[in-house]
């Protein structure tokens, strides 16, 4: 499994432990930046690891920044893209169980730094549930289709 991994400024100390962990468990990986702690913009860093998850150029991504959010907000409008932002590893399990998540989202000011491994190591070992889930997989693709062809896709129910 190959993984690229981005932060903004406040996620960098955060991806630096995530990076250390990740070579010490063999998982080859791509620093996409940013290298320090002096303020960057938060967008310019998920793009790039979303465009590569998009694209199936490398399998998975992770994503920090200060609370998570604004890269989340980033990495979905991707398509392909299942952007989770994990608080613990509930999130983590879940999100890749029943949503395939193919990038992880932390945000740094809100964990510790055991936390944030431990969602990681969870997040790397949970395979896709299929099953139900992939149904609802199949409507994200569905809709994301349907707003690249111009059209807005109503609900449909299971019923």
């Amino acid at each position: 499994m190959k993984i690229s991994i981005a932060s903004d400024h406040a996620g960098f100390e955060c991806k630096s432990r995530i990076l250390q962990y990740l070579s010490e468990n063999q998982v080859e990986t791509i620093d996409l930046g940013t290298d320090g702690a002096l303020s960057v913009d938060y967008p310019d860093y998920a793009v790039k690891v979303a465009n590569l998850v998009s694209e199936g150029l490398i399998d998975r991504g992770i994503l920090i920044c200060g609370t998570g959010i604004g890269m989340s907000i980033v990495a979905n409008k991707f398509p392909g893209v299942r952007a989770a932002l994990c608080h613990n590893t509930e999130t983590a399990k879940v999100g890749r169980g029943h949503n395939d998540a193919n990038i992880l989202v932390l945000g740094a000011r809100g964990l510790a730094p055991d936390l944030a491994l431990s969602i990681v190591a969870v997040w790397l070992k949970t395979p896709f549930d299929g099953g139900r889930h992939q149904r609802r997989l199949d409507k994200l693709q569905e809709i994301e289709q349907s707003l690249k062809n111009g059209t807005i896709l109503a609900a449909k129910s299971n019923e």
